[in-house]
């Protein structure tokens, strides 16, 4: 008999999910509650990763313990769960579009650099703290066979269709509720400032002033003669992704950065344009303008520091704004473009994973929106 590959595996355990979506085969009431908190507990999603990379290296070489996914463990019956969490739930994740973070658990800090097993005398130093007892809780049930292994994983595949198709219908209800107020007078730039206000006012925002800069590039940048680069993933850092700024701006033709934004949802401090400095020195390409955006208060000492290094820097202008202030003279100054501003702005806010922009900043935009363009 041929052994099964782990894509194999993952196939099956999607055919199997996705044929009982309406009913568990699990009939341990306490394992079910266990799957359905690790599945849905949303403020947390390294939990489901390490389960389905244990449940796939578990499936895949059945001597192993679910409970040692670390090789540094040294045991015959330990694995490496960060290889089957890479190589292999990456792209089943993405191409199921399972609500999960798009990268790896084990790099997380509670779930890095551990050389013994996940038992459930252990204690993971994370929050909550209730979602890894019951995920450790899940894989001893596996090592105690208290539940077969596919059993479980199946299970979790589908708690988490379901969740996402939970999430795609209330969109959806909330696209609906827009596309019935279509044609009606379209909002002024003052109105699309004050709605974007609310938005950033929402809780873990931080990714949204990246976003407001990329669509008004994209709204604008035929106009400009200039383009976005395509945005770098919300945890990725500048020395990693050899980017100069969270948004990047090329002519158009020319892949050389001419701009760059730095978004700050702190105050900008001087030791942050002497960064940026150090930054242009060892990029490449001439840049124009290197621009801080902020959603907090503008200090006139960095301000004047900012001014200071424009010859230090051979002709780079760094400057310091506030993200209302940019958009609202963006709007006012393309005003005939105001709404293809928004569409763009939905588009990005929508596109964006989970991890970065949540499903509740992206049904707060819709209402926010709707209610905008209702006059509620």
């Amino acid at each position: 008999m041929t052994a099964r590959t782990p894509e194999s595996i993952l196939t099956d355990v999607y055919r199997r999910a996705n044929a009982s979506l309406s009913k568990t085969v699990i009939k341990d009431a306490d394992i079910r509650a266990r799957v359905d908190f690790v599945c849905r507990c949303l403020n947390n999603r390294a939990g489901v990763r390490l389960l389905m990379a244990c449940l796939l290296g578990k499936l895949h070489k059945p001597k192993v313990d679910p409970r040692k996914p670390y090789t540094e463990i040294g045991s015959a019956d330990s694995f490496s769960g960060r290889t089957y969490d890479e190589q292999y739930l990456t792209e089943f994740i993405s191409k199921h579009r399972l609500p999960c973070n798009p990268t790896t658990a084990f790099l997380t800090p509670t779930l890095r650099n551990i050389n013994h097993a996940l038992t459930t005398s252990r204690v993971l130093v994370g929050r909550p703290r209730e979602l890894y007892e019951k995920t450790l809780q899940l894989l001893d049930d596996v090592a105690k066979n208290r539940i077969a292994t596919d059993v479980l994983f199946v299970e979790t595949v589908r708690v988490l269709l379901q969740l996402r198709d939970e999430k795609l219908a209330r969109i959806a209800a909330l696209m609906s509720s827009l596309a019935r107020g279509a044609g009606a007078l379209p909002l002024s730039s003052e109105a699309i400032v004050d709605l974007v206000s609310q938005h950033l006012k929402c809780r873990n925002a931080s990714r949204l002033p990246v976003l407001i800069v990329a669509a008004a590039y994209q709204a604008a940048g035929d106009c400009l003669s200039e383009r976005v680069l395509p945005l770098n993933a919300h945890n990725a850092a500048d020395l990693q992704t050899q980017s100069l700024g969270d948004v990047e701006i090329c002519l158009v033709g020319d892949d050389a950065v001419v701009t760059a934004y730095e978004m700050k949802t702190r105050r900008v401090t001087i030791d942050d344009i002497d960064c940026a400095v150090t930054k242009i020195a060892r990029s490449r390409n001439r840049i124009n303008n290197y621009l801080f955006v902020t959603t907090d208060t503008i200090e006139p000492d960095v301000v004047a520091h900012a001014k200071g290094v424009y010859e230090e820097t051979a002709g780079t202008e760094i400057a310091v704004l506030d993200c209302i202030g940019f958009l609202r003279h963006f709007l006012h100054l393309f005003h005939r473009i105001r709404g293809d501003f928004l569409d763009a702005y939905q588009v990005l806010v929508l596109h964006e994973p989970d991890s970065a922009v949540s499903q509740a900043l992206k049904e707060a935009f819709l209402a926010l929106r709707q209610a905008a363009e209702s006059g509620e």
